[in-house]
């Protein structure tokens, strides 16, 4: 996810998987008789009010997942050809609306090829389980250290419920596993055939996850990036980086901006939300920005400071002239609060664990 202020997940997950504060689930039901999902109330959406499918270039469907009913939050993208693929389910609630939208594309059970997630936080990948259920011909396409997890999502569900509470079932929903049959390992530079002369290349691209891999299509040169660049409301116009605990890693994020660069995209499609053109002058200002909200972190916690109290100050003024409604559904995707716990952690990392800020001894208290 992209990161609304929560706790990182216990360290009993590996860091290599997680749902993250952030980007959001949305309601879901089953997605075939007679299965239950844990799903509260709260943000049912009515898969009836499904916001039509848009071409946003040749071949590739932007398909709206309505998050907690909130349009232009959460987008998942269908490749079409002999054999589709969709890029992201969104959350376990957005499931009825996915399955609404594609079938009103024509998509039959049998004519989904593939489901691919960029990575396994439960606003991108939460429906993946009931997907694969609904499409029983499609293989899910993961990054290899997502894989397990989506194969077997107990200690990540569990996890997220500590963390979110009961957020998790009123807004996200949780994750059923997938077949381990039907996962395939995304290795870089692995080619997705969806016909004779289109596939989508992988691009392995850490930094906001450990377990995150971009989709970059042959036939348009759009690269589908999850949240490595960063978040992009519609309704607000500004790009805020996505660093949630618990594997965040400015090294590598900025490493990864690079790889993106490097394969010289026509476009960029985020997950949050939408395809911006103008790519590398939009990953230009995907490095500046993370750097300076980086630059503000570190000095916050070198000195003992809130971190997210010095991102606010620093960047709050961003959203100030933007309408509250809007301003909260950023929050709530990608606040502060997400991204000062997962810069913090970085910092912890990086200067050991327990570590004091002003002279990187350990904290005794810490264990280390």
């Amino acid at each position: 996810m992209s990161g609304a202020g929560a706790p990182p997940p216990d360290d009993e997950l590996g860091h290599d998987h997680e749902a993250e504060p952030g980007e959001m689930p949305h309601d879901g039901t089953a997605a075939d008789a007679g299965h239950e999902h844990h799903l509260g109330a709260a943000h049912q959406v009515d898969p009836a009010s499904v916001v039509p499918p848009v071409e946003i270039a040749p071949g590739v469907l932007q398909i709206d997942t309505l998050l907690g009913g909130w349009q232009r939050m959460t987008a998942g993208y269908l490749v079409t050809g002999q054999a589709p693929v969709l890029v992201e389910t969104g959350s376990q609630s957005s499931v009825p609306v996915l399955l609404a939208a594609l079938d009103r594309l024509g998509l039959g059970p049998a004519e989904l090829a593939g489901v691919a997630v960029t990575h396994i936080h439960l606003d991108h990948a939460g429906g993946v389980g009931d997907v694969a259920r609904a499409f029983p011909a499609a293989t899910v396409y993961v990054h290899p250290k997502g894989a397990r997890h989506l194969a077997d999502p107990t200690r990540l569900v569990s996890s997220a419920s500590r963390v979110y509470g009961d957020l998790l079932d009123s807004l996200y929903g949780r994750l059923d596993p997938t077949p381990p049959e039907r996962l395939h390992v995304l290795e870089d530079g692995e080619e997705v055939r969806i016909g004779p002369d289109r596939v989508l290349t992988a691009v392995d691209s850490p930094g906001h996850a450990k377990h995150h891999v971009g989709l970059h299509d042959s036939v348009t040169g759009v690269l589908f990036a999850g949240d490595a660049v960063g978040v992009r409301l519609p309704d607000l116009g500004i790009l805020r980086p996505a660093t949630p605990p618990p594997d965040f890693d400015l090294d590598q994020a900025l490493h990864s901006l690079h790889a993106f660069a490097a394969r010289r995209p026509s476009a960029i499609a985020l997950a949050h939300y939408g395809l911006l053109g103008d790519p590398l002058t939009l990953l230009e200002e995907a490095e500046s920005t993370l750097r300076a909200w980086a630059e503000t972190a570190t000095r916050a916690w070198e000195v003992g400071e809130d971190i997210a109290t010095a991102l606010e100050a620093r960047f709050g003024a961003d959203t100030a002239a933007i309408p509250p409604e809007h301003r909260e559904k950023l929050e709530i995707l990608n606040g502060f609060h997400s991204n000062a716990a997962g810069f913090r952690r970085w910092l912890e990392t990086r200067n050991g664990a327990g570590a004091d800020p002003a002279t990187g001894a350990a904290d005794p208290a810490s264990g280390s």
